[in-house]
């Protein structure tokens, strides 16, 4: 004889199934699969606006040849052998050029209200800007890459061969990710973005012409020669002019593989600190 089911039993099944077989929420996306959606975004931005690229590309471009031809004579006598001077340091000038729109677009998604929107989502919040950096590195490609083929059209020959124009291009991407953070952090503390731009550009210019980019610091003057050996942009120049000519010393590499930890030890902390105290403001 076939037991009686007691009333009660569906009502526990329900309270059961409603406390186990439930699916999961989803928390709080990781860090490097909310970098890796702000990484793609930054490669949209690319597709859709396709000046930023063309932009980095350009800039360089017009360097190596304003340099070369109006300035190579008077500085080292001929303008083949300024452009074998010239070329790793245009390099590396158009990676400093084209990182100041990490610290641009920061300020700009600030103006926009994106930061707002970020901050309402269950992410790490600064995926933003490591995801950005990520991104970024293909037009960092685009700016050595361009010129580089521009140099050697126009006779730039590399004494260190393939492999040191190679080491030479992944450093620039090390580079890149260091002094990024410098123009992150302005973009972060400044709150209009025209004063943001227009800081970046100032200092940019600063970091630039006080280096040996553009030329030798041998012959400047004894206190401009100490301002531009205290220039983390000019350990990376030499380090980039030795592997593209195969000249790298041990003290050189170790110059520039450090002038890139200092900048990111010193500028990513504070972007970050800065990036989540705007948030309460």
């Amino acid at each position: 004889m076939t037991a009686a089911v007691s009333p009660a039993e569906p009502a526990v099944d329900e309270v059961r199934t409603a406390l186990f077989d439930q699916p999961p929420r989803r928390g709080t996306a990781s860090a490097l699969a909310a970098s890796r959606t702000f990484a793609w975004r930054s490669l949209v931005r690319i597709k859709r606006v396709p000046d930023s690229v063309a932009t980095a590309v350009m800039q360089p471009i017009i360097f190596t040849v304003l340099f070369t031809y109006l300035f190579g004579g008077a500085i080292s006598g001929s303008t083949g052998e300024y452009l074998q001077f010239f070329m790793p340091g245009v390099l590396v000038l158009g990676i400093v050029i084209t990182t100041m729109d990490a610290g641009i677009g920061l300020n700009m998604d600030f103006d926009r209200g994106t930061y707002d929107r970020i901050r309402s989502l269950p992410v790490w919040r600064p995926a933003a800007i490591a995801g950005r950096m990520a991104g970024d590195a293909v037009r960092y490609a685009f700016a050595t890459v361009a010129p580089l083929l521009l140099g050697l059209a126009l006779g730039f020959r590399p004494d260190g061969g393939f492999g040191g124009v190679l080491l030479a291009l992944l450093y620039l991407q090390l580079l890149a990710f260091s002094v990024a953070w410098i123009w992150t952090l302005v973009g972060a503390i400044v709150r209009s973005h025209v004063a943001a731009q227009t800081m970046i550009v100032m200092l940019n210019t600063m970091v630039v012409f006080t280096s040996n980019v553009v030329a030798p610091s041998e012959s400047m003057p004894g206190w401009l020669q100490a301002v531009i050996s205290a220039n983390p942009v000019t350990h990376a120049t030499t380090m980039v002019r030795g592997l593209m000519h195969g000249t790298l010393t041990g003290e050189q590499a170790t110059a520039g593989i450090l002038a890139c930890a200092v900048l990111i030890a010193l500028f990513a902390p504070a972007t970050v600190y800065f990036y989540y105290r705007r948030g309460r403001r």
